[in-house]
């Protein structure tokens, strides 16, 4: 572990900095060049963030298991590299104004030694609290048979027991253990602050359809994602999608615990609808209050969390993070709050 650091301190180099890093392999891809040479994208996560970078054709791949090292063909060397530990030495450059990390050396540890759960975050808030949090808004549903078939969409027909561990998303979001119930968690208490505040000026707000719809909207990433020993897609996750999954999930619920039909239909909007746009992967736009409110809530949240994210790795001098193609911006740490 001999100057190696984190990907948190590898974000704070500048430009012509060399770095060593550990971490799991949470993205893998192989590419072309426009010269038909193959290169790499990987992606490297550990406790403190995640690091987007290229591995050239000219980069050395070595197999480190059993205590040697000897070079190998990432092509034909029969290792899976996503989810498992990987060491990288780098560099960092520039690329159309924006820095750029090429990985000159991969190394593929022994898995044994550096177990991939290792470098896999966890939410940085409590679980006991996110529980209590989660329990608690389903307990504050009024209408007791809405009440009672969340409760058994989650702790009956078993879809806490993944629920309550997996990430929200692959990368950019909440993507570590407890990420989906810290979001769910946070969706609802949003959610629930817009319906007061849009109550008290007149808009009729279904309070217990909002609790409802900001706990369940995300449960299709259960079937859309694998958790261990890292966040991926699942086939399912790249074919079908994480709406449609829930909306089967909920439907096949529903139908079991004979939920009424016009809880059923709001319920399923709000599940449909929550990305906001169709571009988003949403089949249809939010038409109802609660539905406008939960797809709101949703949104704010990721957009917080991803910044919180980008903004943490920033250089210790640097205020703007460069352009985010998935914000179509670049993000601003702010002022200190006095």
């Amino acid at each position: 572990m001999k100057n190696y650091i984190s990907i948190k301190e590898v974000k704070q180099l500048p430009q012509n900095s060399e770095f060593k890093v550990m971490g799991i392999v949470s993205r893998f891809n192989r590419r072309k060049d426009r010269n038909n040479n193959p290169f790499w994208e990987l992606t490297l996560s550990d406790t403190t963030g995640d690091l987007d970078g290229k591995v050239w054709p000219l980069s050395i791949w070595w197999n480190t298991q059993g205590g040697e090292k000897f070079p190998i063909d990432p092509d034909n060397c029969g290792l899976k590299f996503e989810g498992s530990s990987v060491a990288v030495y780098g560099l960092i450059g520039e690329f159309r104004e924006q820095l750029q990390y090429s990985f000159d050396s991969v190394y593929y540890l022994d898995q044994k030694e550096f177990p991939p759960q290792t470098f896999t975050r966890c939410s940085p808030i409590s679980y006991e609290f996110l529980e209590a949090s989660f329990r608690n808004h389903i307990a504050s549903i009024k209408y007791k048979p809405l009440q009672d078939f969340v409760n058994a969409l989650f702790f009956k027909h078993g879809i806490w027991e993944k629920f309550h561990v997996w990430p929200a998303a692959v990368s950019i979001h909440h993507a570590y253990t407890h990420g989906l119930l810290e979001h769910s968690v946070s969706v609802a208490d949003g959610a629930v602050g817009l319906s007061k505040h849009y109550s008290s000026f007149g808009i009729p707000v279904n309070m217990d359809l909002v609790i409802a719809g900001s706990l369940l909207h995300d449960i299709g990433k259960t079937e859309a994602y694998s958790m261990f020993p890292s966040s991926s897609f699942r086939i399912a996750g790249n074919v079908i999608e994480h709406i449609s999954l829930g909306y089967y999930m909920f439907m096949h619920c529903a139908e079991l615990e004979k939920l009424e039909d016009d809880i059923t239909m709001a319920l399923a909007h709000i599940i449909l609808s929550h990305h906001g746009k169709r571009e988003y992967g949403s089949p249809v736009l939010p038409a109802i209050p609660e539905a406008m409110i939960v797809s709101t809530s949703d949104d704010i949240d990721f957009k917080l969390n991803y910044w919180k994210l980008q903004t943490d790795s920033l250089a210790p001098n640097s205020e703007v993070t460069d352009y985010l193609s998935m914000m179509d911006r670049k993000l601003w740490k702010g002022i200190d709050p006095r």
